[in-house]
């Protein structure tokens, strides 16, 4: 199905205030699907070459300090952490610090091989009949074949509202100039604010959250729908 075995995969992409994180982790729940954030794993790498005073402008020092990342993740949505090494850096890594750092680490190709081989070792792995996969190339690069593919997205003027009311200590304003180097820095490495063919765009400009989630769980019902009827086609 997804090139990781029996793993039904629901690949989901979008651009930060998308919705992306809350609806995916809530779709995985109503499923009892495993819960993978993909972007943790590039703001651990980010967080990490903080520690260690790497350059993150400077792709030799990024991949000089891969070397020795013990990178782990839960797939569980009600039991959601990050490590590295054995620090906990769930919380950590959502610093604004760390944010302004990210798209240096992404945007290394070493980087993102090594990143999507380790996705699609944990979905792989994960014990769970599926996986909710977001980020920001799950359904082009990370797992091109699964079965749900969903560009998740909504209005720029939304997206920097809805991340506005999840940082506190920064203006309405900052947060959408920083939402906003975000996406531009991001989509030098990877267009995904336009959906490839064979995606399934939801827009929750107009959604709220749990309409957002019964969206995705649309999509997810159709194809299941689909496949039940092409294998009863034969």
């Amino acid at each position: 199905m997804t090139g990781s075995g029996t793993v039904f995969v629901v690949a989901i992409d979008g651009p930060a205030g998308s919705g992306k994180s809350s609806v995916s982790k809530e779709v995985a729940r109503r499923r009892d699907y495993g819960y993978l954030d993909t972007g943790a794993a590039y703001r651990a790498l980010a967080w990490h070459a903080l520690a260690h005073e790497a350059d993150t402008s400077d792709a030799a020092s990024v991949i000089d300090i891969l070397g020795d990342f013990d990178y782990a993740i839960s797939l569980d949505p009600d039991a959601y952490w990050v490590r590295v090494g054995d620090t906990d850096v769930t919380a950590a890594i959502r610093e604004t610090r760390v944010a302004e750092a990210v798209s240096g680490v992404a945007r290394v190709p070493a980087v993102r091989e090594a990143a999507n081989r380790l996705f699609r070792q944990l979905i792989a792995e994960s014990g769970r009949a599926g996986v909710v996969v977001e980020g920001r190339d799950i359904t082009t690069v990370v797992t091109p074949d699964a079965p749900v593919r969903i560009l998740l997205t909504a209005a720029p003027e939304v997206r920097a509202a809805r991340r506005s009311a999840e940082v506190t200590t920064q203006s309405a304003a900052a947060v959408a100039e920083a939402l906003h180097r975000r996406d531009a820095a991001d989509s030098t490495v990877v267009d995904f604010l336009t959906a490839a063919p064979g995606v399934t765009v939801v827009d929750t400009t107009e959604l709220d959250f749990d309409q957002s989630v019964d969206a995705v769980l649309g999509v997810i019902a159709t194809v299941e729908e689909q496949q039940t009827g092409a294998t009863h086609g034969r």
